[in-house]
């Protein structure tokens, strides 16, 4: 098991640039893909980004594709969101994850979620 815990929201003017991260504990680091997630007022949750767990490969939805960026360290147990030219419709809790699993894209259903944090975008 993995516990997870996001930090780095807050509000933001459209084209601003904000970065989220996400510290693990609990178990080893380097044994969960990580990703992303967001969920909108009124949506379901989606999925944003994921990192492999050797940080080699990465996929992104075509939503934040060419804007956002996950990275991870393993030496700091901590995976990160760079997120650049911020839209309003980027507003939502962002929710960072975790598995042992990844089947390539977006075919990833996580079994270990932090607890969310608020990004606003203002127009």
């Amino acid at each position: 098991q993995v516990q997870l815990v996001e930090s780095g929201g807050g509000l933001v003017q459209a084209g601003g640039s904000l970065r989220l991260s996400c510290a693990a504990s609990g178990r080893t680091f380097e044994s969960y893909h990580m990703g992303w997630f967001r969920q909108a007022p009124g949506k379901e949750r989606e999925f944003v980004a994921v990192i492999s767990w050797g940080g080699g490969s990465t996929y992104y939805a075509d939503s934040v594709k060419g804007r956002f960026t996950i990275s991870r360290d393993n030496a700091k147990n901590t995976v990160y969101l760079q997120m650049n030219s911020l839209k309003p419709e980027d507003t939502a809790v962002y929710y960072c994850a975790a598995d042992g699993s990844w089947g390539g894209s977006s075919n990833y259903y996580p079994s270990y979620w932090g607890q969310g944090t608020q990004v606003t975008v203002s127009s």
